[in-house]
């Protein structure tokens, strides 16, 4: 390494050094792109060398100290203190840190540049910046796409970072039920099936409904499920069948969300999946991949909520989710709809 610094030149976003630091900086420590003979570096790459003294960088033929350049970067590039925050602490747990498709790409321990692939996209965030579902579908899309995994950075107000990994999600279960039927009937928020020998079969061969007294206890969506399926009829007060348009019609006049969430139940279900609801932990369904009965309940292996195409994520709520989940042994997801199809998106914590 050279005794002095050297000296670059700040342009726009980046800094240009000479042939002489292609060598010392790409060369032994993989920072910047080379271009035409000389180096190119991100701001982000420009002040962590700065402030070690690797480097000098001057604009308009003056030179800048940390604070001017720091200031000066903020101003040039929005999010770049975030950015800095991720991009210092990954390199100094060891990873070599690129510019990427998203913020950065980060490579393996032991791996570098040029000689491996990189390992993970990351995505900086500052915890006070609602993320759009699609800000998230995305980069996951493009991750997946490069065989990457996608890390989500969130920086909090005293720029301590918390890691995510995101990703798309394949849900499949082993619960295949055989269909026993019925007639139930509607009553203000929920169904009752009467017949005491099917809803002891449907509780314990579908684990469907909360057994009351011999009868069977039916959720909505559940209902809706048994109904399309052919399972059970559905009678309203009155004794009037109800076809499943009109069971859908009513069961939206008490549940604003019932087409989503019964969009996701019947594809979870459709998966031979085990759903009950999720309410006390906070999602919409807790998922099982099997129930081989009542009486041999496992811990569920999924939290599922379902959000709508536009649902934006507030980074504190996502934080709670996630930690909740993994405190119950539990993988957070978030489902949603694209063009026609149920998707699955698991957020958990990552330790680099």
């Amino acid at each position: 390494m050279s005794e002095d610094p050297i000296c670059g030149d700040l342009s726009k976003d980046k800094v240009l050094l000479g042939k002489e630091a292609t060598e010392e900086l790409y060369g032994q420590g993989c920072f910047g792109r080379p271009v035409g003979g000389g180096l190119e570096l991100s701001l982000v790459e420009a002040a962590y060398l700065l402030d070690r003294g690797r480097i000098g960088v001057r604009l308009d033929g003056k030179d800048l100290d940390f604070r001017s350049f720091f200031e000066t970067a903020t101003a040039r590039e929005a999010g770049f203190e975030f950015r800095y925050v991720v991009y210092k602490d990954l390199r100094e747990r060891g990873y070599y840190v690129q510019p990427g498709v998203t913020d950065f790409r980060v490579y393996p321990r032991g791996g570098r540049p040029g000689k491996t692939p990189a390992e993970f996209y990351v995505q900086v965030i500052s915890e006070r910046l609602p993320v759009s579902l699609k800000e998230l579908v995305e980069p996951t899309k493009v991750a997946r796409q490069m065989r990457k995994r996608l890390m989500l950075a969130v920086v909090d107000e005293e720029s301590d970072i918390t890691f995510y990994e995101v990703r798309e999600r394949g849900l499949k279960g082993d619960m295949k039920v055989e269909a026993h039927g019925g007639t139930a009937t509607l009553l203000e928020d929920r169904v009752m099936l009467w017949d005491p020998e099917s809803s002891e079969l449907l509780h314990e061969r579908g684990f469907y409904g909360k057994p009351v007294g011999g009868r069977l206890q039916l959720s909505l969506v559940e209902s809706a499920y048994l109904l399309e399926k052919g399972v059970l009829d559905i009678v309203d007060r009155a004794g009037t069948l109800l076809s499943l348009e009109e069971f859908v019609k009513r069961a939206k006049l008490v549940e604003n969300d019932f087409d989503m969430k019964y969009r996701v139940y019947r594809d979870l279900r459709d998966q031979n999946l085990v759903v009950k609801t999720g309410f006390k932990f906070g999602s919409h369904f807790r998922v099982y991949k099997r129930v081989e009965g009542p009486k041999k309940v496992p811990h569920s292996e999924y939290l599922v909520h379902s959000v709508p195409d536009d649902y934006v994520f507030h980074l504190p709520v996502v934080s709670r989710a996630v930690r909740l989940a993994h405190s119950v042994r539990k993988l957070m997801v978030f489902a949603y709809q694209d063009d026609g199809e149920v998707k699955y998106l698991e957020i958990r914590r990552l330790k680099p």
